[in-house]
């Protein structure tokens, strides 16, 4: 069953398949399963989304290494449509899978780059488990993704400026807060984009394995509210990815 409004698919675009393959295999343990040319990642028995090469013309346009989520809809033609409506743009053609599956790529009115798709389920919280949109205008991002994809705010935390609300988000009818949004792109040196969460058992060996393998930790570790520790890291192509190691809150 489709759950609308769920990342339900991550493709990581690189400039070094090969590389890329064996760097989240040391980091995260995913694997990469083949089929003829196209490779994709899986978490255990979970796919988590395919590994492809960015595109010339994205590496043309100069977009760097990056993780693109997918999010699910009913119709995708309609969603696109609206989301240039919002200020955004289309890249590219609607595209159809051999299973029937439409997607379209997209670039939100602040520039974060998302998909939109007509298949697949919600993933399992285990492999990524945190989206968080980096942007330069909250409010106006999450006008259009609210009405987009149907969200519901939840919880605020206050950061400093210039990032302000830190504002939580879950999509309709989902019993756990999946996100946040933020100014963060208001910080010299960051872009508008969607970082995703990696879950990992021992965050600290993670990261040994990250800078070992050419990546850069960015920021981190840290403790997070509700039981965590995360960091915020980059691959050794460029693409930035996050790292999470819950922690289970202990009662007295």
């Amino acid at each position: 069953m489709v759950t609308v409004g769920a990342f339900v698919s991550y493709d990581l675009r690189t400039t070094d398949l090969e590389k890329a393959e064996a760097f989240y295999a040391a980091v995260v343990g995913w694997r990469v399963q083949r089929s003829g040319d196209a490779r994709a990642f899986f978490a255990g028995e979970q796919r988590v989304g395919a590994l492809v090469a960015l595109p010339e013309r994205a590496r043309a346009q100069g977009a760097p290494a990056h993780w693109l989520g997918h999010i699910s809809v009913e119709d995708v033609e309609a969603s696109a449509r609206r989301v240039v409506a919002l200020g955004g743009q289309q890249l590219g053609p609607v595209q159809r899978t051999a299973e029937g599956e439409s997607i379209a790529t997209l670039k939100d009115a602040q520039g974060a780059v998302f998909a939109v798709s007509s298949g697949g389920q919600a993933r399992r919280p285990e492999a990524i488990v945190w989206h968080e949109l980096y942007t330069t205008d909250r409010e106006r991002a999450w006008s259009s993704y609210a009405e987009l994809f149907g969200w519901k705010e939840s919880k605020t935390l206050q950061m400093p400026p210039p990032v302000g609300p830190y504002q939580m988000f879950t999509r309709a009818g989902g019993e756990r807060d999946m996100g946040a949004m933020a100014n963060m792109a208001r910080i010299p040196g960051v872009h508008t984009h969607w970082l995703f969460y990696l879950s990992v058992e021992d965050l600290d060996a993670a990261l040994e394995k990250t800078r070992s393998l050419g990546g850069v930790v960015a920021n981190g570790p840290m403790e997070v509210p509700g039981g965590g520790r995360v960091a915020q890291c980059e691959d050794p192509q460029g693409a930035a990815f996050a790292l999470h190691h819950y922690i289970p809150a202990h009662g007295p």
